[in-house]
């Protein structure tokens, strides 16, 4: 346990954090399967786009590194164009 005051607040900042982050990590992953797992092309599109909203906002938040961002996206446009498509 920390002996400083500012120590102890930077411990509950840190909690919260941690735990906000966890979430958006999760609702990311979550809607980054269910773009993977669209069955028809607006089904596909529309979780294209989730995902895709999700992975900007990751990256830019530092969540997840931003070339890892930008290799899933690019992974999913393509699938995603390939259903549009079809």
């Amino acid at each position: 346990m920390p002996n400083v005051k500012s120590a102890e607040k930077r411990m509950r900042t840190a909690a919260k954090r941690a735990e906000r982050n966890k979430a958006a990590r999760s609702k990311l992953r979550t809607a980054v399967k269910k773009a993977r797992q669209a069955e028809t092309g607006e089904e596909v599109n529309a979780a294209f786009l989730e995902a895709k909203s999700l992975l900007d906002r990751a990256a830019r938040k530092r969540l997840v590194h931003p070339n890892k961002a930008a290799r899933l996206k690019s992974r999913l446009a393509k699938r995603a164009n390939a259903e549009g498509t079809a």
